[in-house]
């Protein structure tokens, strides 16, 4: 006999379950038999009352069961979770190598079945985001677990660092708040800066004050293949951040590269990176709105360069909002297009999961016929595989990358 209270699910649930979808929202559930409270695990069964799989409980969320498993033998016990860490770790180690595996997503929520955690290490220090009730109320196990099994693997830890400063949290009825986390394996995690290695350049990264849990690392690969085709380009890098597709182009000897954010202090922090990776020659940022610029340099009929590079923020976080990022994206892809010469090269991408495929190349397409030219596709890309893409789970595929050539 099951311990767990039983949620039944309408046709539509049961069909997306039984696809391998983890979510059941809340207008999926008919009845529920047994008790339960917020957080804890429940089963989820048809309308006959079949099995189809057990998951975390949350009444504050849309999203009112995230299934973590369809075996009914699993035993959710504390090797139930070393075992899910290892398996995790283990797949990281074997597609990002042991370079990369020094700073690489160790834990992407759902796609690794730990539904709403993200966990980012970098270096020594690991980051971790919290946003389901269930994993909040074993995250003390599941962080020691996590940094005794990297240091059983030989790979040194300083801290963990929450960065739960995100508003959704206080949609699934939690706190918001950033801050280390309190155990004995790490009792004095000192600085919240550590230094990375990507692709050979190094960065210095804020985990306390950097966007997201610090650095962007799904765009890892992409930036490699900037500096493929940089040398002896005159490089404009948008939405810079850190400003780490500028330094890969630098690094792969662009003539020079101007780094754009509107952020200051994403302007010092990218110009702090080029110091320290000798690229301050040919590296310069600039603080400025990306959509400004472009106009005044279109204005100006400027042909300084011949690479640019579009890195925006997601222009949309939900389905409601995807026209007006529509026209967003195609804004600056069309005063992009209309900047470079003929022959120019242009690196563009949306890291918004409601901004699809098929709606990305068509507004690609749009902008190309408005600025009355052609693309020569080099590349399409996706994120790096520490960010693995479950195909049962479309939210999981969110990073869409293209290189052109303008002619």
């Amino acid at each position: 006999m099951r311990k767990y209270a039983k949620f039944f699910v309408t046709p539509k649930g049961e069909r997306a379950a039984r696809g391998g979808h983890p979510w059941v929202f809340g207008e999926e559930v008919t009845k529920i038999e047994g008790e339960y409270a917020n957080g804890d695990l429940v089963d989820v069964v048809t309308s006959k009352g079949k099995y189809l799989g057990t998951g975390f409980v949350n009444d504050h969320s849309k999203i009112r069961v995230r299934i973590i498993s369809t075996n009914t033998n699993d035993k959710f016990d504390e090797a139930f979770w070393e075992r899910r860490l290892r398996y995790a770790l283990d797949y990281r180690l074997t597609v990002m190598g042991e370079r990369d595996f020094n700073c690489c997503r160790l834990i992407f929520g759902e796609a690794d079945m730990f539904p709403g955690l993200t966990v980012d290490r970098y270096n020594d220090l690991l980051v971790t985001q919290t946003l389901s009730l269930g994993i909040e109320m074993r995250k003390q196990m599941l962080f020691e677990l996590l940094i005794k099994i990297l240091r059983e693997m030989g790979q040194e830890i300083r801290g963990l660092y929450e960065r739960n400063d995100v508003r959704i949290r206080l949609l699934e009825g939690m706190e918001e708040g950033k801050h280390w986390f309190a155990t004995d394996l790490c009792p004095e995690p000192g600085a919240v800066t550590t230094e990375i290695v990507e692709n050979g350049i190094e960065y210095t990264v804020d985990v306390e004050n950097g966007q997201k849990t610090g650095f962007f690392l799904d765009q890892k690969y992409n930036r490699q293949a900037i500096a493929k085709i940089a040398k002896g380009k005159h490089v404009l890098d948008c939405f810079t951040h850190t400003g780490s597709f500028a330094l890969n182009a630098a690094k792969g000897g662009a003539a020079s590269v101007t780094a754009i954010d509107i952020s200051a202090e994403a302007v010092q922090m990218a110009e702090h990176n080029a110091a320290i990776n000798d690229c301050s020659d040919v590296m310069h940022g600039l603080q400025a709105n990306v959509f400004d610029l472009l106009s005044d340099l279109f204005n100006k009929h400027s042909r300084e360069y011949d690479f640019i590079i579009l890195d925006p923020p997601a222009f949309t976080k939900s389905g409601s909002t995807v026209k007006n990022a529509i026209r967003g994206y195609k804004e600056i892809n069309l005063k992009a297009m209309k900047l470079l010469p003929r022959g120019g090269y242009l690196a563009t991408c949306s890291c918004s999961h409601f901004m699809k495929e098929e709606l990305f190349v068509k507004m690609l397409q749009d902008a190309a016929h408005d600025a009355n030219v052609s693309l020569r596709q080099i590349e399409a890309r996706q994120q790096s595989p520490d960010h693995p893409i479950l195909w049962q789970v479309p939210e999981t595929n969110y990073l869409k990358f293209y290189i052109f050539q303008v002619v």
